[in-house]
């Protein structure tokens, strides 16, 4: 019995669970789709506004101290659009699904999941907590404990937590864990196919990803440098540096700590008794005394319901960047799944043309157009993704330095 020929509509599906089941960070974000834009579709610019946790602060005793509501919210902007053109005939449409999805489809939808994971990748710039010792490959348990220890102080729930490695750090791992008591199952899992896999040390996964990014520090000194001036007011986004290195530079991602600033449980608003570590979330020239404005995060002490350190970043306070100026080191990733938001919209689906569809499932929405070009006799086709990616809750999630 002939085959009967695919359509656009059963391509456009499997497309999109070829891309699920090849994304590796992006799988395990929060996803979110945003239905809004089902009707006319989307444009790159297109924003979502995305719903934080209540935060306020508890009082002792009988009396009401009544609290306006504090509910946050960030916006994401869907900004990125990626594809990439998969040529296939009329007769190639005649074959089995399986048949065609691995010669046609897969080549080239796999290279488009690992392009957006590598974007997402670059959520590292936002995430100051970080753990490992720069220059190290991770290789030991406690590597991963330790990340487990910032999101705990951070007061980020105990499930679904991931860590997605680069190669080395993988196999670092499994080399260096290889000789737990772990249950026969995970060791037998782990001989066979050398990933750490699935309820690793309390992470729902430990996965392995090339797209993990290396991250190149600014030229500026590590120690040395000071605070020019005390940081005093709640919400504030700027710390003042000095003595960082003539002419050099702070990059975004870059990550430092304060003497005296140390950070506090979300929901006790205590000291952890770790200092704070701030991330540059933008790039910055030292002048020739080595001074510069550093961007960050909104800074908040105890007294706020949003609290972030046990008190402000004083004047003259030691600055003590992680990371040898100018040196390279992977950002190997651990996350709460809410850490990071990953969102979606629908594509504009064009009329006039030999094919086009569209398909949503667990919150990414993927566009298939098909149309006959009369100049070169061909039926090019584009498969399109459009996204944008935050972090929204950099707290509930950790860097481990590579």
């Amino acid at each position: 019995m002939a085959n009967s020929l695919l359509t656009i509509d059963m391509i456009t599906r499997k497309s999109l669970e070829i891309l699920e089941n090849n994304l590796v960070i992006t799988r395990n974000v929060n996803r979110q789709y945003d239905s809004s834009f089902a009707v006319n579709g989307a444009k790159i610019g297109s924003t979502l506004r995305i719903r934080l946790p209540d935060r306020a602060l508890v009082t002792d005793g009988a009396t009401l101290s009544a609290q306006d509501d504090n509910e946050q919210y960030t916006t994401l902007t869907v900004s990125s659009q990626k594809h990439i053109g998969v040529s296939f005939s009329s007769a190639e449409l005649a074959l089995s699904m399986d048949d065609f999805a691995e010669r046609v489809l897969k080549p080239r939808i796999s290279q488009l999941a690992s392009s957006v994971d590598a974007d997402v990748a670059n959520a590292y710039k936002t995430i100051g907590n970080s753990v490992g010792t720069p220059g190290t490959t991770p290789a030991t348990a406690l590597v991963l404990l330790q990340a487990q220890q910032k999101l705990n102080e951070n007061a980020a729930t105990m499930s679904p937590r991931y860590a997605t490695v680069n190669p080395a750090a993988n196999a670092g791992l499994v080399n260096g864990l290889s000789g737990f008591f772990n249950p026969t199952d995970v060791i037998a899992r782990q001989f066979k196919n050398g990933m750490m896999g699935m309820d690793v040390l309390g992470y729902s996964e430990v996965n392995m990803s090339q797209s993990i990014k290396m991250h190149t520090c600014g030229s500026r000194d590590a120690t040395g440098g000071t605070l020019s001036a005390s940081v005093s007011v709640q919400g504030a986004t700027t710390i003042a540096i000095t003595g960082a290195g003539n002419d050099d530079t702070i990059k975004a991602g870059d990550v430092f700590t304060v003497a005296g600033c140390y950070a506090v449980n979300p929901q006790t608003r205590e000291s952890t008794g770790s200092l704070f570590q701030f991330v540059a979330l933008a790039d910055v020239t030292l002048n020739g005394s080595g001074a510069g404005n550093v961007t960050v995060a909104p800074i908040y002490t105890a007294a706020n319901a949003l609290a972030t350190v046990d008190s402000f970043p004083a004047s003259g306070a030691a600055v003590v960047f992680v990371g040898a100026a100018g040196t390279q080191y992977a950002q190997n990733m651990v996350y709460h799944r809410d850490a990071i938001a990953f969102a979606t919209a629908d594509l504009l689906l064009p009329q006039g043309v030999d094919m086009a569809s569209r398909a949503v499932h667990n919150g990414i929405s993927l566009r298939i157009v098909r149309q006959y070009d009369i100049n070169d006799d061909v039926m090019p086709t584009r498969v399109d993704i459009l996204y944008g990616y935050g972090t929204i809750r950099p707290q509930m999630a950790a860097r481990i330095w590579g």
